[in-house]
């Protein structure tokens, strides 16, 4: 792992593999608000997903004004408009890491990343409605299937320590589910050849992040924020009388503070990050479902976890373009070594055959004799790859980097960005506007252990530690 962690991160590709999401991009994907890039900015901020998004509304609405958003590639290129399910089923787990985090941060600590958690996908749905963005916003339940006698022991233990740590509190309300109820109720076990040993479900939400993300960034366009697009920044220098100068291929800029929200991409543009956000690249397939599925019947999403590794999905709801679909991402354990040729690359041109082959024979296997004929168009719709990014303890990255006035950064979520970027990206903000703590009531929702620190920026990455 140390060789993949090693490895020089780079700037997005050119050409990348077509997203599923963005088949049809929207009217902004190469917006430039002006034709040159202007010389001078208050805040720039690298990226244009979700975080970026989510740290620009936040600053405007504060009070900041001159505002200029990079984007390597087109509006959203990233993670957010790319990658796995997560960013469009939002969902927390957050049994699985707690007593993760309740051992070494404590069972406070613990709680108060399980309730951000939730806080998190309830926020973005509320903002949706509020503000009538268009992004097939969907609260709805889902359901963890388990494929493992340890796993399903170790999740029992687990839910139940979560419920005895924090009674009567909604980020805590899982439904456990025998192996029969999984079968007759989730419909997955039946004629599969895999024992399913048991489930669980819990309130959840999927959305489309990439219609949410453009719906954010077009209102922080009418408060006045200057996007350029296909504008990737190359370097970061820090100017003797204070800010930074953010060099780019279309010429440079200069600002007073800088937010990274570049996620598996931010060692390249700030070396101190190589090795401490590692990217990953993750693989997902959108698949016309089997002729026997019951589509109205499933549950809202899925995850499959087995001995090795999971596959999470959804389906798309009734009443969107290409309802009914399943899209499916994961299998990063069927690849060699794991899947260990995946960190360390930036390279979402390309698929890598064993996880693509395994994410195709994937759902037949889950859904067993419901599954059925396939469709006559075929089964795969589309396939593509985007990158992650990894932190050594598995958590984000918050705040002003050790050393580096007004060098910000929120970065680094796991694959979960869904259920952290929004809130994350308002703690920032909170941070950079140089309100208290005690004023903004930061310590008590945003768990501290985020806060980027010189101590964390010396761990070593070992491989991905949340499930």
């Amino acid at each position: 792992m140390d060789k993949r962690a090693a490895i020089p991160v780079t700037l997005p590709r050119e050409n990348p593999t077509r997203s599923y999401w963005q088949l049809e991009p929207h009217e902004i994907a190469d917006l430039r608000t002006t034709g040159s890039l202007p010389g001078k900015a208050e805040v720039v901020i690298i990226g244009s997903g979700i975080t970026g998004a989510a740290a620009a509304f936040n600053l405007l609405e504060k009070g900041t004004r001159d505002i200029v958003m990079l984007e390597a590639r087109q509006t959203c290129s990233g993670a957010t408009g790319r990658n796995g399910i997560f960013l469009r089923s939002q969902k927390a787990a957050s049994y699985l890491s707690f007593q993760h985090h309740e051992k070494r941060h404590g069972t406070a600590m613990a709680i108060k990343i399980a309730r951000l958690e939730l806080a998190n996908i309830r926020a973005v749905h509320a903002f949706a409605r509020e503000h009538g963005i268009e992004c097939d916003s969907h609260p709805c339940d889902t359901v963890d299937v388990v494929y493992d006698a340890a796993r399903w022991e170790f999740d029992q233990r687990a839910v139940k320590a979560m419920q005895d740590a924090m009674p009567n509190d909604d980020a805590s309300v899982y439904a456990l589910h025998s192996a029969e109820e999984v079968s007759s109720k989730f419909f997955c076990g039946q004629g599969g050849d895999e024992e399913v040993y048991g489930g669980l479900s819990y309130e959840a939400g999927s959305l489309n992040s990439y219609k949410f993300t453009i719906g954010v960034l077009k209102l922080c366009l009418e408060k006045g924020l200057n996007l350029q697009t296909n504008t990737p920044a190359i370097n970061l220098e820090r100017l003797e009388g204070g800010g930074w100068k953010v060099e780019t291929p279309r010429g440079s800029i200069e600002a007073q503070k800088i937010v990274l929200a570049t996620n598996g991409y931010t060692a390249n543009i700030w070396k101190k990050f190589q090795g401490v956000v590692v990217p990953l690249r993750g693989h997902v397939t959108a698949q016309r479902p089997g002729l026997s599925v019951p589509k109205d019947r499933l549950a809202g999403s899925y995850s499959f976890f087995s001995e090795k590794g999971y596959d999470y999905m959804i389906k798309r709801p009734r009443g969107t373009q290409f309802e009914g679909d399943i899209v499916i991402g994961g299998a990063l354990s069927k690849a060699v070594a794991e899947g260990l040729e995946e960190y360390g690359t930036t390279d979402d041109t390309t698929l890598n055959d064993d996880i693509a082959k395994a994410l195709e024979d994937s759902l037949p296997r889950y859904f067993g004799d419901n599954w059925g004929e396939d469709d006559q168009e075929g089964r795969i719709r589309n396939a593509w790859t985007g990158i992650m990014g990894y932190s050594p303890d598995g958590l984000p990255f918050v705040g002003e980097v050790p050393g580096e006035k007004d060098l910000w950064v929120s970065t680094s979520f796991q694959g979960h960005g869904m259920v952290l970027c929004w809130m994350c990206a308002r703690a920032l903000t909170t941070m950079m506007n140089g309100r208290s703590d005690e004023d903004d009531g930061l310590n008590s929702w945003f768990p501290e252990v985020y806060r980027i620190t010189e101590e964390r920026m010396r761990l070593t990455f070992k491989g991905r530690l949340r499930n």
